[in-house]
């Protein structure tokens, strides 16, 4: 075990009142840690060493990802496990290629076994502030079973991921720098996932004001604001995908861009097998591929649960957690005074990196 090695500081006290108030999940206040400013909230403070320092065997499998970099958050439960994975067209559906590949093809469990028990969710409980947590017990104060999954909710993944036995899936947004130092080092594949920060921020904005955990109440333009201020929760947005891009040619790292998962699905499970070093037959690529379409996906009751509903961690009124899975979305947002502004900070951007997003045509 060792320190924690970065700095941890609270934000500007006039950035966090306003932070606090188009934020209504987060009761403290927010973090910025170390010389990137990674941004979290105030219950990081005191579980960023257990991130850091958590134990990584070798046959992990991770999936990191900027918030937001597929696009729908599921949730579910079973077994005494809770835990949420993301989105339709990209992080969820990467989570399923490996968590398939890794199992024999195991469909049956595929469909049985929620993915959010096969894939937990490392730092969800880092944005259950203590507060918010005393407020849902109270609204389900008369169902102990619902009691029962808001607790699991609430426990850090570090020690449910402890009880789970090998080979362990683990999905984080957390960016490299707030991850065990070992992790590249010890055997783990890690598959990174990015996505154009257009569709991301879009994203981000409808799902925080979904989930009460964020609460955002505030319009769009005014999210971009945060977002192009590195005032969101796993931001700065450059700095997490450059730790991502300057590690896509280590060995156990595979590099994704969403556009390419949503273009091309088949090419996406060839790509997956060969980093896993599995062989798939023509007729294995297609069975996946339907299965991970995205209207099955939708009839697949181990991805598709909105249960939250029922114990008041949804936003009533708000998009649904399956949203298009799709590229281009943006545009349905962006004013054009607002997409110049994106596009200018996006370019500026891009002339510090040779990432270059593949097209969306």
């Amino acid at each position: 075990m060792s320190a924690f090695p970065l700095e941890i500081r609270d934000v500007n006290s006039e950035v966090n009142k306003k932070l606090l108030k188009d934020f209504t999940g987060e009761r403290t206040g927010f973090l910025q840690v170390g010389p990137d400013k990674w941004f979290m909230p105030s219950k990081f403070r005191h579980e960023a060493d257990k991130y850091y320092n958590m134990a990584i065997r070798p046959d992990d499998t991770w999936v990191v990802a900027f918030p937001r970099s597929g696009a729908v958050y599921l949730v579910g439960y079973s077994g005494g496990l809770v835990c949420l994975t993301r989105d339709f067209r990209g992080t969820t559906m990467v989570q399923e290629i490996l968590w398939l590949l890794s199992n024999n093809l195991d469909y049956e469990s595929a469909y049985r076994v929620p993915q959010m028990q096969r894939f937990p969710f490392l730092e969800f409980s880092t944005f259950i502030h203590e507060q918010a947590k005393v407020e849902f017990m109270s609204q389900n104060a008369m169902d102990p079973k619902k009691q029962a999954i808001l607790g699991m909710v609430a426990l850090p993944g570090y020690e449910v991921l402890g009880y789970v036995p090998s080979p362990r899936f683990i999905k984080t947004h957390l960016p490299f720098s707030l991850l065990p130092p070992n992790l590249l080092e010890s055997g783990a594949k890690v598959v990174y996932i990015a996505r154009n920060p257009k569709d991301v921020a879009v994203s981000c904005y409808h799902f925080k004001r979904l989930v009460q955990a964020f609460g955002y109440t505030g319009d769009f333009a005014s999210y971009w604001d945060y977002f192009e201020k590195n005032q969101l929760p796993w931001a700065p947005y450059w700095a997490h995908i450059n730790e991502g891009w300057k590690r896509r040619h280590q060995p156990n790292v595979l590099f994704l861009f969403y556009e390419d998962i949503n273009k091309d699905l088949p090419g996406t499970v060839r790509k997956v097998a060969q980093f896993l070093n599995k062989s798939l037959s023509e007729e294995q690529v297609a069975q996946m591929s339907q299965h991970l379409n995205i209207e099955n996906f939708r009839r697949n009751p181990a991805v598709n649960m909105d249960f939250l509903k029922e114990v008041g961690l949804l936003n009533s009124g708000e998009q649904s957690f399956i949203r298009k899975g799709g590229v281009g979305g943006w545009t349905n947002e962006f004013t054009p005074e607002l997409n110049q502004r994106a596009d200018r900070w996006i370019h500026e951007h891009l002339k510090n990196t040779d990432i270059r997003f593949p097209s969306t045509n």
